[in-house]
């Protein structure tokens, strides 16, 4: 079955969040042919110009029903100035299944369809966001998100994220691996992977908490209380916690966790030492306690994710 799949674009929209999920739906096409048909749509139609100068031509936005409508995000200026014709349009009549690619949930949240739903956006868009639109639960720790027939996505390269997601709900898990594997991306995130990972990595916003952090990463198996942490970094606890959420976005138990995660995700994906092993080497101390952590992070314990990673 031919899925019609609508990417929806305006003026200084972001390149990626459109070219990246066309990328994964014109690679799934390629493993199983006539699975997807792309129509890029705008309001007006014509060459649209994104924030980088490179233009889309794009159709003019139809009045037919698509599979799935994703629609792109861009600078919050952009974004509020595209909204009327666009959530004009985007009637649950108009899709099956609509998504937003970072901010693009501003799209969908004018257009009423995030109300009571959990969703995310952007980081740094998040807590504008969570001001204009009270009634969406807004998770903006995560990737992306489902909630019913509504997806939403982090910033910019989590659309690929999102689409690979999509793809894999139409496709199957394996289809949607080969695409990954072709686009190479080399791990494929699951929803519920924190955005906030590419701060981590940098050590916060301005890079003060790096060395900490990679302090942290070589100690996972050890306690890592704030008090702990905040002596590290020759703080007070209190000025500690409060700086490194500033920094970061995320508190220090949630980032401590994430670390381990991330070592036993790619322990248990990589790998074929034991369930035990991996959770006390990577500072969750059992097997239970990890499973937990994984539900929680990636909606299947590790014994599913190991035989995803395998298949």
């Amino acid at each position: 079955m031919r899925r019609d799949i609508a990417i929806v674009v305006f003026p200084g929209f972001q390149l990626l969040d459109a070219a990246g999920p066309v990328a994964v739906f014109e690679m799934a096409e390629r493993f199983r042919p006539d699975s997807y048909a792309i129509s890029v749509l705008a309001p007006g139609g014509g060459a649209v110009r994104s924030s980088s100068g490179v233009s889309l031509a794009a159709a003019p936005l139809e009045r037919k029903r698509f599979d799935t409508v994703i629609v792109s995000g861009g600078t919050l200026a952009q974004v509020e100035a595209s909204q009327p014709g666009i959530v004009a349009w985007l009637g649950d009549d108009a899709w099956r299944r609509a998504a937003g690619v970072c901010s693009g949930a501003f799209f969908l949240a004018e257009a009423g369809l995030l109300d009571e739903r959990r969703a995310t956006t952007h980081w740094d868009a998040a807590e504008r966001f969570r001001l204009r639109y009270p009634k969406v639960r807004l998770d903006a720790d995560r990737m992306f998100v489902r909630d019913g027939k509504v997806w939403t996505s982090a910033g910019i390269s989590a659309g690929i994220d999102l689409a690979l997601a999509l793809v894999e709900d139409d496709l199957g898990p394996g289809l949607a691996r080969r695409a990954a594997q072709q686009l190479v991306v080399h791990q494929r995130k699951h929803g519920g992977q924190s955005q906030y990972s590419v701060l981590v990595e940098q050590g916060g916003r301005t890079g003060r908490f790096g060395d900490l952090i990679g302090w942290m990463r070589a100690r996972l198996i050890e306690p890592m209380t704030v008090e702990r942490l905040a002596e590290r970094a020759a703080m007070s606890p209190r000025n500690f916690a409060r700086a490194f959420v500033a920094e970061i976005g995320a508190t220090p138990a949630k980032v401590v966790e994430g670390l381990r995660l991330e070592a036993a995700r790619v322990a248990v994906e990589t790998s074929h030492l034991s369930l035990d092993h991996i959770a006390a080497s990577t500072g969750f101390g059992d097997a239970s306690r990890m499973r937990r952590a994984f539900v929680r992070a990636f909606g299947m314990p590790p014994q599913s994710l190991r035989r995803s990673a395998g298949g």
